[in-house]
């Protein structure tokens, strides 16, 4: 009763309501003419299966509880066909992205403040924006991703891109396939609250580092957005990478007062993909870990082994002696842990950032935790699907493609090569073959002239020397030739090599081919849906922990709000009045919890859908047959 007065409080049902009712006929069939009251029941059911202990509206087929008859105001809850039989009909009448539109316009006014005005300005809000993969199980091939609460497992997922504020509030969350990345779905994201809401810009946005890239960030910046993120450590070599390191500054101490963090301001410059693009100029606050050492290794490891010695005494050094006892090695250089926050605005301080980034474990990580997975965030709705192109298959084709082509213009480049040496081989043997026939000629002159005994002559002595010359230009085209064969067996090898890879590559190609499976992707409308009902849900038990409870809850989460919300009882009526008693509990702390929520939704006026005030208030405890006199008796 608490969450469906906190439902017609806040406007969530009415809103919800008046979109699907303005899906005219026959945009939803089956609801001829559409009832507001049937489809406001139908909704509740929808919304507060979680509550009920019912995860997907498969388990209203065995559902013999009262829970929701109550809350529709039925004498049974609906059955299961007939609720999927309006699931399925709000799928195919494309219900969620007009509920998606609802869901952002009401948590928006459900938890961010009015707007500060000219005279009053305020640092911008903070959005953390991240991303949650459940695993589906499914006889066919759907787009996989690494789903970690399974250990980082590659699984056929889906992929939710949620949205939470600073106080740790679910805004909004969207369904996409599993490999959508997150650089992809968190502009999405972004635009889509903004234009639902109507707010100009979402300044401040504070993402994991699966959003670290730089392209994004350059992105995001020159929409006017300041993105928080961790550098990866591949990006950065040490310390020395980052430009205009500050003073170090404590920033976090243990419980005997020692300092385990320290913090300093610093600049980096992010290079991108394209070089001729300029780099991407981010503010760091750098982030000493003195809990985690990690061992500085050695440059020279050759003089480490050799200067094993070098600590001890020259006494001490004589191990080759008798009686030589070893001391323990000196410990081995360590350096504190590096972690990196980088921001692409200006103005934050380095604690300022380091605080606003890892409040995302808080407001985001543990908010899904314990608010939404309760709520059975992980479960699928809906398995329809339509066939896809193998997004798996073409990144591989794709990649056998370009060494396909790469090792086909190898080849070819050294076939033209070895084309070339041919011809060069044949030029040379047909110069050689000239100078061996000059050669020849000059030889037989040679002779002549040595046996008419004209050595000292003066005609012998040119031919002498063309004899020698044209001998010299023989040997030179017969070492060419040595050196281009040496050459082409070298380049017939290499060809070799690039037809044989290629070939491999074409048979991959067609094992590819022959082995690839039929990929489709899952219809999303209705487990987006639903999880838009999740969400809604998470924000009115969030909405009743402030209104209704005390100090002790204000930070607990849907487990420990759960046997509130499912107390038993009795329930009056009357024109203007429900007045509900409840039982109590069997813990004296947990009635007078009870108690102080009764008084504060008595005091607040609840009402619930049909205009009706809320009055609640604490009966007795139920009895067993163990409880008092009948356990003594029995």
């Amino acid at each position: 009763m608490l969450l469906l007065a906190a439902a017609q409080q806040t406007g969530l049902l009415s809103r919800l309501v008046t979109a699907l009712m303005q899906l005219a006929e026959p945009t939803i069939p089956g609801l001829t003419p559409p009832n507001p009251e049937v489809v406001a029941r139908l909704l509740l059911t929808l919304l507060f299966l979680p509550v009920a202990g019912l995860a997907r509206t498969w388990d209203l087929r065995s559902y013999t509880g009262t829970m929701l008859a109550v809350l529709t105001g039925r004498e049974r809850a609906y059955s299961q066909r007939y609720t999927e039989r309006f699931l399925a009909r709000l799928a195919h009448a494309r219900a969620a992205e007009c509920l998606t539109e609802v869901m952002a316009r009401w948590t928006w006014s459900l938890w961010q403040p009015e707007q500060p005005t000219a005279e009053q300005p305020s640092t911008p809000a903070v959005f953390y924006v991240d991303g949650h993969r459940k695993a589906v199980y499914s006889d066919v091939l759907v787009p996989r991703g690494p789903v970690g609460k399974l250990g980082g497992k590659i699984l056929g997922c889906r992929e939710l891109v949620v949205l939470h504020d600073a106080q740790g509030h679910p805004l909004l969350a969207t369904t996409h396939r599993g490999d959508h990345h997150l650089t992809m779905g968190l502009p999405q994201m972004l635009h889509c609250y903004e234009q639902a809401t109507d707010q100009t810009l979402m300044q401040r946005v504070v993402v994991d580092r699966e959003g670290m890239a730089a392209e994004f960030l350059a992105q995001l910046k020159l929409e006017g957005r300041q993105v928080v993120t961790l550098l990866r450590a591949d990006q950065y070599e040490a310390e020395q990478s980052f430009e205009q390191v500050g003073a170090w500054q404590p920033w976090r101490y243990n419980r005997h007062g020692q300092v385990i963090c320290e913090v300093a301001t610093a600049r980096f410059a992010l290079k991108r993909p394209d070089d001729a693009l300029p780099p991407v100029a981010v503010e760091v606050a750098l982030i000493r870990d003195w809990r985690k050492l990690l061992v500085v290794e050695q440059a020279d490891e050759t003089a480490a082994v050799q200067d094993w010695q070098a600590d001890l005494a020259p006494e001490h050094q004589r191990f080759w002696e008798e009686g030589w006892q070893a001391l323990p090695a000196p410990p081995a250089p360590t350096t504190p842990k590096l972690i990196l926050v980088i921001t692409t605005g200006h103005g934050m301080e380095a604690v300022e950032l380091a605080h606003t980034y890892f409040r995302r474990w808080n407001c985001q990580e543990n908010a899904i935790r314990d608010w939404l997975l309760p709520l059975n965030l992980d479960i699928n709705h809906g398995y329809a699907k339509e066939q896809v192109v193998n997004s798996e298959l073409v990144k591989r084709q794709l990649v056998a493609e370009g060494r396909q082509r790469r090792l086909e213009h190898l080849a070819q480049a050294y076939r033209a090569r070895l084309a070339q040496l041919e011809e060069q081989n044949h030029q040379l043997e047909e110069q050689a073959q000239a100078y061996k026939q000059r050669r020849d000629e000059l030889v037989v002159q040679v002779m002549q002239l040595e046996a008419a005994s004209q050595t000292e002559e003066r005609v012998y002595f040119p031919v002498k020397a063309r004899h020698v010359a044209t001998e010299w230009e023989v040997r030179q085209r017969k070492a060419k030739l040595e050196k281009n064969a040496v050459r082409s067996l070298g380049i017939l090898n290499k060809c070799e090599g690039y037809c044989r890879e290629l070939r491999h590559v074409l048979r991959r190609q067609e094992d590819l081919e022959a082995q690839a499976r039929q990929m489709y992707e899952l219809d999303h409308a209705k487990d987006q849906i639903m999880t838009l009902l999740k969400v809604g849900l998470a924000n009115l038990g969030m909405w009743v922990r402030d209104q209704y409870f005390g100090e002790n809850y204000q930070q607990c989460g849907w487990q420990r709000l759960l046997p509130f919300f499912k107390l038993g009882g009795w329930v009056t009526t009357t024109a203007d009045e429900v007045q509900l008693e409840v039982c109590a509990f069997n813990n004296r702390a947990l009635v007078r919890d009870l108690e102080e929520v009764c008084r504060n939704v008595n005091t607040s006026g609840a009402t619930l859908p049909d205009g009706r005030r809320l009055v609640v208030s604490v009966g007795e405890r139920l009895r067993c047959q163990r409880d008092g006199p009948l356990a003594q008796t029995g």
